[in-house]
């Protein structure tokens, strides 16, 4: 009887177990690591403020929004179109005399994908 087989079979077995357990250890040091260098990293960090260091409400109360309405320099005309290098960067803006917000249309906001009806 031939149990060369039966030792081949009982090897692989051996090592079929062996390789998943070796695989787990790798993966639970690799995980132990992990949590070791976070630790080290949120030890170099700032504290976190207390709460007399956290921001107040300025004395006169809650800032509001404040709208203006800008509207752009012009841009010098040329005969032939501009850079962006030739009209230097952002230009400038002065507050415009008109109080309401310009409109593409009358009744829209100009927004698209609102899910409103839009302008009909």
């Amino acid at each position: 009887m031939d149990t060369e087989w039966t030792d081949i079979a009982a090897e692989r077995s051996v090592l079929g177990g062996i390789a998943p357990f070796l695989a787990g250890v790798v993966l639970v040091a690799m995980l132990i690591g992990a949590l070791w260098l976070g630790a080290r990293v949120r030890a170099r960090e700032p504290r976190r403020p207390r709460p007399d260091e956290q921001p107040r409400i300025p004395e006169g109360g809650p800032v509001h929004e404040e709208r203006l309405h800008r509207e752009p320099d012009e841009i010098p005309q040329s005969d032939r179109r501009l850079t962006p290098y030739e009209v230097h960067g952002n230009q400038g803006t002065r507050p415009s005399p008109e109080k309401k917000r310009p409109r593409w249309s009358k009744n829209s906001s100009g927004g698209f994908g609102s899910g409103g009806l839009g302008a009909h």
